[in-house]
């Protein structure tokens, strides 16, 4: 039998040149293939690109897994999970959970991997690394032994491959609450309903960096499960965690009750209208932290979302005392690095507050950036000294 081939016009062709590793429906001319299949790349004068994940559902038709011309198979698989692995090592020493794959940057288009000690959470986002489920299992117990592992296929992007959305166990057992260290500090994670797979590891180093510099009243708005607020704790007089879900918030103060955190307040509120509330009243800090969700989930979304990045910016900076710190956060991947920076630059003029940055910073090293692929760099986060 022929392999499954497909080919792509000069569109396609010069995105896999320039370093991408996806090429959309409409650069496709023709597909000999079924979903999910591993198919050879061509281009129209028969020159070969690559082996690749092929849907016939998504808009993304084609995600590159080599550039050789070698068999998409388990030892090809193995490896590259064996190879994460390695990289990790360095930066996993005091982490109880990480991210132990994170698909194109790791080079299994789609397919992402956390680990919350002794327990595994997989997510297979496309047609192709859902078919090959059982057997990337298969190689996780393998290399990893965990006592279980959990797929979090609920994102909707599955539903874009025709995929349907489920949470279930594929191996060993997976308790309701796994609790994980954090250098010094513990968290109760939800692997079933918790955010993304549990919680935010993206943030951990973030975390850290932000426990340097925080001092006297901290503000944590939008603080979900109260992990910035944890972790600045021992470095604050007081903190006061923000979140608009009460759900958020119990897990907040389960976190708070391992930790022994006798500092730290939490309030159901919307940050937006806080933020006006202090205003209006004088009230001031001495740290805040910004870490909203993407307000742009989409390009059409940018406007509206640069206006909500600058109002929360502008309004925190008018509630610092002098030298106080601000650590702002977002993690949308349609708003650029550079973007963020012009907005919190125009809310620090409107504010009429200046700022000097401290640090420029990213998610976590455990989700590496592909230079040739900005989808995969998507927190920006920057820590400033309000002057």
């Amino acid at each position: 039998m022929p392999e499954p081939e497909v080919v792509i016009n000069p569109h396609g062709a010069g995105r896999l040149l320039a370093g991408h590793m996806w090429v959309y429906r409409s650069d496709v001319r023709s597909a000999n293939a079924s979903p999910g299949d591993a198919v050879r790349i061509l281009d129209e004068r028969g020159r070969f690109f690559g082996r690749a994940f092929f849907s016939d559902r998504s808009e993304i038709s084609i995600r590159l897994v080599t550039r050789e011309d070698v068999p998409v198979d388990r030892a090809l698989l193995s490896a590259r999970i064996a190879r994460a692995a390695r990289l990790r090592q360095p930066m996993i020493a005091q982490a109880g959970a990480y991210r132990l794959f994170y698909a194109e940057s790791d080079q299994i288009p789609s397919l992402v991997v956390d680990r919350y000690g002794d327990y595994l959470v997989i997510q297979t986002l496309s047609q192709a690394t859902d078919k090959r489920k059982q057997e990337l299992v298969e190689i996780l117990v393998e290399q990893f032994s965990p006592a279980g592992i959990l797929e979090r296929n609920d994102p909707k992007v599955r539903q874009l491959e025709g995929l349907d959305q489920r949470v279930s166990v594929l191996y060993g057992e997976v308790p309701d609450e796994v609790i994980a260290c954090e250098d010094s500090l513990r968290f109760a994670y939800d692997l079933r309903h918790g955010q993304k797979t549990g919680g935010f590891l993206d943030q951990r180093q973030n975390r850290h960096a932000a426990a340097l510099y925080s001092h006297g009243e901290v503000l944590d708005c939008f603080a979900g499960t109260g992990s910035f607020a944890i972790t600045v704790g021992p470095h604050a007089d007081q903190v006061e965690a923000v979140d608009l879900s009460a759900a958020a918030l119990a897990g907040a103060r389960r976190n708070i009750e391992l930790n022994g955190a006798q500092n730290i307040s939490v309030r159901e509120a919307n940050t937006f209208d806080l933020l006006r509330e202090y205003e209006d009243s004088g009230r001031r800090f001495d740290t805040i932290i910004l870490d909203p969700p993407a307000f742009a989930k989409n390009k059409r979304n940018i406007p509206a979302a640069c206006r909500g990045y600058k109002e929360i910016n502008l309004r925190s900076l008018r509630l610092l005392r002098p030298e106080g710190i601000l650590i702002t956060c977002s993690c949308s991947h349609h708003i650029s690095e550079a973007l963020f920076a012009q907005i919190v630059a125009e809310a620090s003029l409107d504010a009429r507050r200046p700022v000097a940055v401290l640090e420029r910073r990213m998610q976590a090293s455990d989700h590496p950036v592909l230079l040739t692929m900005p989808e995969t760099h998507y927190i920006k986060c920057f820590i400033v000294s309000a002057l």
